[in-house]
C-alpha cells in the first residue's frame, strides 16, 4: 500500500528542464557555503565498506544493510548506510587538525526504508564530520553549529530564489531548540511525529535534542545508533514544509561519543560484542580524534528550496505502481 499523498492543488513551480537546473544550483552553492561555514574539506567516500570493521552505520539498530559477495576478494561487502563512523576515521588518517573537517558526497541504499512523499531506498546526503576540543562538547557548541548550517540553508535560499524567480519558498532563519523530553513534555498525549509537527508549525525551524536515549516519560523520541553521536549532545533540523503541511526533516546530527560515553551507550543498547571491533577500539582506547558531524540530505534540502510534494521529484529512484499513479493522477513528474 502506498503512503504517498499530493496535496489538492498541488503545483510545481518549476518545469521538469527547470528542476533539474535549479537542483544543479542548489548542490553547487550549498555546498561551496557548507564548506566555507564550517572550514570542511570535501573527500572521497567509499560506497561499500567492509562489514568486519565496524564502519558501516546500523542506523535505528533493525535496517538491513544491502550486502554482496565479491568473488575476486573471497569476502563480503556492505553498501553503506551512513557514513558516521566511516567519517571519523577518515579524519584521523588524513590528519585533519582541530577546527577542520572533511564534507563528502554519500550515496547509500536503505532497502527496508518505507516508501512515502519524503522516503526513497535511493539516499543522498551530504556527509560532515570536524574534529573539535575538549572544551567543544557542549550544548552551546552544538548550538552555534546548527545556526551556521541554517544560515547556509537560508542563503542558499535566497541564491537560488535570484535564479528561478517563480519560487515563493520561505525559510525561517531563527532556530527554536528544545530537547526531546522537553518536546513530550510540552505534548504528553501526542506521538514524537505529531510533537515534531506541531512545534514545527509554530516555530517554523526547529532542532530537537538529546535524541537516543530514554526520555524522562520512559519512552525514547527516535532511535539511534549507540556508537557515533553522544545521545546528550545530538539532535535532528528539521523545518515547517507548507507544500506538505508537515516538519520536514533536513539534518540528523551531533558531538560525536568520546570513551566514556560510547562505554555507557555501548551497554544501554546492548551491544557490548562491538567493543572488539577496529573502530570501536581505537575509540575506547582514545585514538580517535573528538569530533562533530552529521548527514544533510539532497534531495530533501531540493524538495524543501523547491516546494515539491514528492522526494521522486527531486531524485530517480524506483517506486511502487500505487505511488506512481497517484502521482501521475496529480500531474507530478517523478524522475
Amino acid at each position: 500500500m502506498s503512503h504517498t499523498y499530493i496535496p489538492e492543488e498541488y503545483f510545481s513551480m518549476l518545469s521538469l528542464y527547470e528542476t533539474q537546473e535549479a537542483i544543479g544550483t542548489i548542490k553547487s552553492i550549498f555546498e561551496k557555503k557548507l564548506s566555507i561555514a564550517l572550514h570542511l574539506k570535501r573527500v572521497t567516500a567509499p560506497l561499500v565498506v567492509d562489514p568486519l570493521t565496524g564502519l558501516n552505520d546500523d542506523l535505528n539498530g533493525v535496517e538491513r544493510p544491502v550486502g554482496f559477495d565479491i568473488p575476486a576478494l573471497m569476502a563480503d561487502a556492505q553498501v553503506v548506510q551512513s557514513l558516521a563512523k566511516w567519517k571519523r576515521m577518515a579524519l584521523y588518517r588524513y590528519d585533519f587538525r582541530v577546527g577542520k573537517g572533511l564534507l563528502a558526497d554519500m550515496n547509500a541504499i536503505r532497502r527496508d526504508e518505507e516508501l512515502d512523499n519524503i522516503h526513497s531506498i535511493y539516499v543522498d546526503q551530504w556527509d560532515w564530520e570536524k574534529v573539535i576540543w575538549e572544551e567543544n562538547r557542549n550544548q552551546d557548541y552544538l548550538k552555534e553549529t546548527v545556526e551556521r548550517i541554517v544560515n547556509v540553508i537560508c542563503n542558499t535560499l535566497d541564491e537560488v530564489r535570484y535564479h528561478f524567480e517563480s519560487l515563493k519558498t520561505q525559510l525561517c532563519r531563527d532556530v527554536a531548540f528544545i530537547t526531546s523530553s522537553e518536546l513530550a513534555a510540552l505534548y504528553p498525549d501526542k506521538t514524537p511525529k505529531e510533537r515534531e509537527d506541531l512545534f514545527a508549525k509554530e516555530h517554523k525551524t526547529i532542532f530537537i535534542m538529546q535524541i537516543g536515549d530514554v526520555m524522562e516519560n520512559g519512552e525514547r523520541h527516535d532511535g539511534r545508533a549507540p556508537d557515533y553521536d553522544d545521545w546528550a549532545l545530538n539532535g535532528d533540523l528539521l523545518f515547517w514544509n507548507p507544500v506538505l503541511n508537515r516538519a520536514l526533516e533536513i539534518s540528523s546530527m551531533g558531538i560525536r561519543v568520546d570513551a566514556k560515553s560510547l562505554n555507557e551507550q555501548l551497554t544501554k543498547a546492548g551491544c557490548d560484542e562491538r567493543r572488539s571491533l577496529p573502530f570501536h577500539k581505537m575509540l575506547l582506547e582514545g585514538r580517535l580524534p573528538l569530533t562533530i558531524g552529521g548527514g544533510i540530505g539532497q534531495s530533501r534540502l531540493c524538495m524543501l528550496l523547491l516546494g515539491k510534494a514528492h522526494i521522486g521529484e527531486v531524485q530517480a529512484s524506483v517506486w511502487d505502481q500505487d505511488t506512481m499513479e497517484i502521482c501521475q493522477k496529480a500531474g507530478v513528474e517523478l524522475l
